[in-house]
């Protein structure tokens, strides 16, 4: 049985809509028609509006308009993408919901509102679930454009598995681009803030169920809300603030705590600014970064089980830093062109350490920032676990885009983003370059006091005493490679949820965190990237253990299943790597993955979780 959730439409309210938009008795209670009369006849509310109804046939082409773009949008790989053949035969309605933010159509915070995409496989297809998708970045799409689809390919094998999929631009149209939060005076946009912050998550709730209960003459039997990053942080917004919305939630790599950690991923371009005049080259980046995982690598996976518990330092390594680099008490012996400095390996734990307000850290055997709590007032947030591959964003040769965006609409000035970020007031000039550890620091103060008009992006609250209440489930997951959202933070936010909810036992039978050694930030769960630590190079590796998703055994999402609809809580999860060679538990936190000591390191049966 379904939950009652008071704040959708109720059955008899939608049948009563439908019968006063024209429909007969009947029509109302076996549903709509996916054609244009369902333009007419679903109107929720005055703010809602049917822009686009598309039935697809099997086999056809999910394309729109022949003269749009070539691909469906993938935030990550747009030119990789292709149009997908529709599954099953399924009925598009896209949607727009105002008041949106008006102004010169030209002008990035200017917005129609907000675009909901709802996929709904034929009546004999549907599995009775709602699955709502979340986004990446700063998410943004051609959702409100009638002629365009604007979800993302990935998530078309759950259409073909019954499920009623539904995803959103989330209030604007610049795809992954902070541009839209700042009003052509330079001041915040407030409004698009909450739109993307909370504003859509609810209506993507109350509409789809409103849609699917117009549509197919009944209500779901369950509704879930997927998201990974940004879709992650949304899935624990929904839990803190509408419990009601979603049966249960799948949160991975939670871009919870927002303008801390993003601010934090311009910290490493900071570092190499400031001591070193310049980024460090990738080489050499992908060297000391082998280095870290051949050092606490004691099973020879590639990849290390807890990083968090690695406390290698370059400073000390003689193999990594040049010949003649002298100093800590070691003097370089590499002749490997990638080799290091001593200003170069100290930045390096910096980095690592995250960023302080005086730009310094300590001595990684003394503190490798691995525990869940802050050292303040000078450790701000925490840096990439060692063995993440450093050059893949944060430390690259550029600034990673969201990050030197965010701090841009922090000190309120445009200047301080990259060259994608827009506004009449001035463009990005990669201002960034020039911030001193102190203002920086400055930057991140600013995110905080800025959480009002920021629609309270931070999502930290710990009371999730709502979901509770209403039974709901959530299942959190991150990879400790992630290289660009820190897992720390979301260890943070476990051990914060547990000390409000009142401990351990009261928060086990609601939410459940699982962290997936090797696995880095990747939207689709693809294999992570690892370094060779002999050669520097970058690899991808295919042993790492990682959960399969959508088209594979989808196992996380399979467990939050379990646990709403049958009851059975999820304990020990079994994953294996892309290519089968490697198999792993995944232990349920604060419990750890663990050799037992003997046996072959890539089976299942030889690790523990203690």
């Amino acid at each position: 049985m379904f939950r009652h959730h008071p704040n959708r439409l109720a059955a008899g309210a939608v049948s009563a809509w439908l019968i006063t938009a024209g429909l007969s008795q009947a029509q109302a209670a076996t549903g709509l028609a996916c054609d244009d009369s369902l333009k007419t006849h679903f109107k929720p509310d005055a703010q809602t509006s049917v822009i686009t109804v598309k039935s697809f046939k099997q086999g056809e082409t999910l394309k729109l308009d022949q003269s749009s773009a070539t691909a469906l949008p993938d935030i990550n790989t747009p030119a990789a993408q292709t149009y997908p053949p529709a599954p099953v035969d399924v009925c598009l309605v896209k949607l727009v919901i105002g008041p949106g933010m008006p102004g010169d159509k030209a002008a990035p915070s200017t917005s129609a509102g907000m675009g909901i995409e709802i996929w709904l496989p034929q009546p004999q297809r549907w599995n009775q679930i709602i699955r709502a998708m979340g986004s990446g970045g700063w998410a943004g799409g051609v959702h409100a454009d009638p002629a365009q689809i604007g979800t993302r390919p990935q998530y078309i094998p759950a259409i073909e598995q019954g499920y009623v999929v539904v995803t959103s631009d989330h209030g604007h149209t610049l795809l992954n681009n902070g541009s839209f939060a700042m009003l052509p005076d330079g001041k915040i946009n407030d409004v698009l803030w909450q739109d993307f912050a909370e504003r859509s998550l609810h209506e993507m709730a109350v509409k789809s169920k409103a849609l699917v209960r117009a549509y197919y003459g009944t209500a779901q039997r369950y509704a879930y809300w997927d998201g990974f990053s940004t879709g992650g942080r949304q899935g624990l917004k929904l839990a803190q603030k509408y419990p009601r919305d979603f049966d249960g939630i799948l949160a991975g790599a939670p871009a919870i705590n927002w303008t801390k950690f993003i601010t934090g991923e311009l910290y490493p371009q900071i570092v190499m600014q400031r001591d070193l005049n310049q980024p460090m080259a990738a080489a050499k980046l992908n060297y000391v970064s082998g280095k870290a995982v051949n050092a606490c690598d004691t099973l020879g996976l590639g990849f290390l089980l807890d990083p968090l518990q690695c406390r290698y330092d370059p400073t000390k390594d003689a193999d990594v830093l040049c010949q003649h680099e002298a100093g800590n008490g070691v003097t370089g012996t590499s002749a490997n062109p990638a080799c290091l400095t001593r200003r170069e390996a100290a930045a390096v734990n910096k980095i690592w350490y995250g960023q302080t307000r005086s730009g310094t850290s300590p001595d990684p055997a003394r503190d490798n920032a691995a525990g869940p709590e802050l050292k303040k007032p000078d450790h701000l947030w925490w840096g990439l676990t060692r063995g993440t591959n450093l050059p893949a964003s944060l430390a690259g040769e550029k600034a990673f885009p969201i990050a030197s965006d965010l701090v841009a609409l922090e000190l309120q000035r445009a200047d301080i983003a990259g060259d994608s970020f827009k506004n009449a007031s001035g463009d990005g000039k990669n201002g960034w370059k020039t911030l001193s550890y102190a203002e920086l620091a400055h930057a991140y103060d600013q995110g905080l006091r800025l959480q009002t008009a920021f629609s309270r992006i931070n999502t930290d609250d710990p009371n999730l005493s709502g979901l509770r209440a209403v039974k709901g489930k959530i299942l959190i997951y991150h990879g400790l490679a992630d290289e660009k959202i820190m897992p720390q933070g979301t260890i943070n936010y476990y051990h914060r949820v547990v000390a409000a909810m009142g401990g351990q036992a009261a928060v086990d039978p609601f939410v459940r965190l699982y962290l997936i050694p090797g696995l880095a930030h990747d939207s689709t769960l693809k294999a992570s990237s690892s370094v060779d630590p002999e050669t520097g190079r970058n690899i991808v590796s295919s042993r790492v253990p990682l959960p399969q998703y959508l088209n594979g055994s989808d196992q996380l999402f399979t467990a939050l299943r379990n646990w709403v609809e049958k009851g059975i809580s999820p304990s020990t999860i079994g994953i294996g790597s892309s290519d089968g060679s490697i198999h792993m538990p995944l232990c349920r936190y604060p419990q750890h993955i663990a050799y037992t000591g003997s046996g072959d390191v890539r089976a299942s049966g030889s690790y523990r979780c203690q």
